[in-house]
């Protein structure tokens, strides 16, 4: 399914569990941010603040029930099931990757590869191109380039090696290969939330990279559940130590964790242009530290804040902005997007 845009879903939930309206939203000061999403290309925006939807607008042809595929915003779910994994004792961040996909096993440079350097693109392996993404099996072939830990290489083969690597975590416990039935089980499912679509590739495998679909909605879910550190209704579905390592950079990029931009911190580095597409341009300062987004083609975006109480979801259609540039006619800053939302705050 090429289309980006996805409507008429009846399964669809409109308010998943982890999103609350807000009585007065036209108290919070929502023009500026919006004038300025839609002017290039966005059609959805929500800003949520301490948990309550203060602002949702869809320009451009726009609403609420259509899902829009996230492109590289995807990514941001292996750290997700990541941690979810470490909960559950299917692994370490620091664990050999070596151990599960044990044709690795005597090259002396793949062996030196763990999961957290897989997650955070410093694994030295050949990135793969920003197209289609290769097979489970065509990542897992890749070569390295690099000793791990070295540099930061932007590219969707780490995460369909992730995807292998969960796949043989899950079938050796005695459970369901599907990394996606995983993600869906122990957190989708728990917020509310039922992805679309998600593309898969002609052997069945998921895309990890850039295959999810979503309505703003059910994005801003999934972005309460990380500002809440994991923790639903009191309960932890995810252990908030292991999500918050998901938010530790590396001496090879200090401003990217495993699968998420760290777009507050210092020496942020975007891979080599066009290998980071959707993603933060360079010298776009964000001085908030703890700031995190998941990012994709379009400029697919969804930020987090846990310090000021905000998560914001905004989309393109991309579908409808191919040929206009990077999902709309003027550039896009996520600099000066923020600041029509937080001014001198």
């Amino acid at each position: 399914m090429r289309n980006a845009l996805i409507s008429g879903l009846a399964q669809l939930l409109l308010v998943p569990a982890m999103i609350a309206q807000a009585p007065a939203a036209a108290a919070y000061p929502c023009a500026a941010a919006a004038a300025y999403s839609a002017a290039r290309g966005g059609v959805s925006l929500i800003i949520m603040l301490d948990g309550v939807v203060v602002c949702e607008d869809y320009p451009n042809g726009g609403a609420a029930d259509q899902a829009h595929f996230l492109a590289s915003g995807t990514k941001s779910f292996t750290g997700v099931i990541a941690a979810a994994a470490v909960q559950d004792g299917l692994l370490r961040f620091d664990e050999l990757v070596s151990d599960t996909l044990t044709e690795w096993q005597g090259d002396p440079v793949r062996m030196q590869i763990t999961v957290r350097h897989l997650l955070t693109l410093s694994s030295g392996l050949e990135p793969g191109g920003n197209g289609a993404p290769p097979s489970f099996a065509t990542a897992v072939a890749s070569r390295s380039v690099h000793n791990a830990g070295e540099r930061f290489e932007y590219g969707p083969a780490p995460f369909q090696i992730f995807g292998e690597l969960m796949r043989r975590k899950l079938l050796a416990a005695g459970r369901d290969g599907d990394p996606l039935s995983y993600l869906q089980a122990r957190v989708l499912s728990p917020i509310g939330v039922t992805p679309a679509f998600w593309r898969r590739d002609s052997d069945g495998m998921a895309n990890m990279p850039s295959g999810a679909a979503l309505t703003a909605r059910q994005w801003a879910a999934v972005g309460e559940f990380v500002r809440l550190g994991g923790v639903v209704g009191g309960q932890a579905l995810v252990d908030p130590e292991a999500l918050r390592a998901l938010f530790e950079g590396t001496d090879a990029n200090p401003g990217y964790g495993m699968s998420w931009w760290l777009i507050g911190r210092p020496g942020l580095r975007t891979g080599r242009g066009e290998l980071a597409p959707g993603g933060p341009e360079a010298g776009d300062e964000i001085t908030i530290s703890d700031a995190i987004m998941a990012a994709g083609a379009g400029k697919q975006r969804l930020y987090v804040i846990p310090s000021r109480g905000l998560t914001i979801v905004r989309q393109t259609d991309r579908a409808a902005s191919r040929g206009r540039g990077d999902g709309g006619r003027l550039r896009w800053s996520d600099a000066a997007f923020l600041e029509a939302i937080l001014g001198d705050d």
